[in-house]
């Protein structure tokens, strides 16, 4: 049974996570921490003008989350998702006796209408809002199972002993499903989902793409492909150019495995797509399972920004010098998690309860830690779902 200091959760929730850039703008990281069975270490890139990956790590002594929101759009739904799933998989998990497939439903359902009501309420004033969804990739463990739940093409990967091959010790395992209309499998379930609109998928400016938009197909947010009753909405058509809908082209339903955690299975690698453009499964997991603990999440992270920079026939120096935003046609922002599992040491991995009680978060901005912008969405987020007076007084 799952049992959750509600303390450090809360405290979790606009907390910057530790570790600087060593002097370096472009990254973030931490370099190992423990949890339950282990150790873990996260690192973040910035490409964005606005962060728009997100990412968090909640410990307990009998529980790890984690948590990767690689946002578009806008940062505002991948922090939105930041401060809001885990407390509702710990409210659902507290009140039916454990995580559960249909606990981690509810969360990513309660997280999305919360965000709607956050929509609606702000579009008189922010109807760009409107516009901002997030891919989500959740992790679990608890009582050494595993639960991966994801929406988007954040990507999560176990890395496997393999003891029958001398030549590869570490297999790479995909424990999650790319919701991005560039795997055939996908385009042809909403293709099978459309079937009166020829165009629900077309090609693109180079890729393929949901009413020639987006390429996920799932996600937090997204509300005016989900709300047909949005593109009506006079406000959001002043903001933009609406897509009439008959029926919603994404869904929030998030794909959802769980399996026993095994003696052979080493360690985790929970990452935004800014890392899987750049890095093989295979190849991530080998860098891991190689070089030493301490750093790992960083090391992936350059080692992917080293295939970035070498695409363009650059270095990795070159990469740095460039400004925020124009980074972006570099390189997608890249977040990785990396979760080491070490059965062996049994509960808590030796350490005391107390070390494994906490919770990390990388910052809501790298290169410029902007407490005043996340201070103004905070009010932004407070007003609404206080009901600002003026707000209060429209319906919809």
């Amino acid at each position: 049974m799952l049992r959750l200091c509600y303390r450090p959760l809360e405290r979790c929730f606009g907390r910057l996570g530790g570790g600087g850039g060593a002097g370096d703008r472009l990254l973030w990281h931490t370099d190992l921490k423990p949890h339950a069975s282990g150790d873990f270490s996260i690192a973040v890139a910035q490409a964005n003008y606005s962060l728009e990956d997100q990412s968090q790590v909640f410990t307990s002594p009998s529980a790890t989350y984690i948590g990767v929101y690689d946002g578009h759009g806008g940062p505002e739904a991948s922090r939105f998702v930041n401060k809001r799933l885990f407390p509702y998989l710990h409210k659902f998990a507290t009140e039916q006796g454990g995580l559960s497939e249909d606990v981690i439903k509810k969360a990513f359902n309660a997280t999305e209408e919360e965000f709607l009501h956050l929509v609606k309420r702000s579009l008189p004033i922010s109807p760009q809002i409107a516009s901002v969804g997030s891919c989500c990739l959740l992790g679990a463990i608890s009582d050494n199972v595993l639960y991966v739940a994801n929406l988007g093409d954040s990507r999560a990967v176990l890395g496997r002993r393999d003891s029958e091959s001398k030549k590869c010790p570490v297999v790479a395992e995909r424990l999650s499903t790319d919701h991005n209309v560039a795997v055939e499998e996908v385009r042809k379930e909403v293709e099978a989902l459309h079937p009166d609109d020829s165009h629900i998928v077309v090609y693109s400016r180079g890729v393929w793409r949901i009413k020639g938009i987006i390429q996920v197909s799932r996600s937090i947010g997204d509300v005016y492909l989900k709300r047909p009753d949005f593109y009506r909405d006079p406000v959001f058509q002043q903001f933009g150019n609406p897509v009439p809908l008959k029926r919603p082209v994404m869904t929030a339903e998030p794909s959802i495995i769980i399996r026993d955690l095994e003696p052979e299975d080493l360690f985790l690698i929970f990452a935004s797509d800014g890392l899987w453009e750049q890095l093989s499964d295979e190849a991530a997991v080998e860098i891991v399972f190689k070089y030493p603990r301490a750093g790992i999440a960083k090391r992936l992270v350059r080692a992917a920004l080293q295939e970035a920079a070498k695409k363009r026939e650059m270095i990795y120096d070159d990469i740095k010098k460039i400004d925020k935003g124009i980074r972006r046609h570099f390189h997608d922002d890249i977040t990785v998690v990396v979760i080491y599992l070490d059965h062996q040491k049994g509960p808590f991995n030796g350490k005391s309860k107390e070390s494994s009680l906490g919770c990390t978060s990388a910052p809501v901005d790298i290169f410029s830690l902007n407490a005043d912008e996340a201070e103004a969405e905070q009010r932004m987020l407070s007003a609404a779902a206080q009901g600002d007076k003026f707000l209060e007084r429209i319906t919809y």
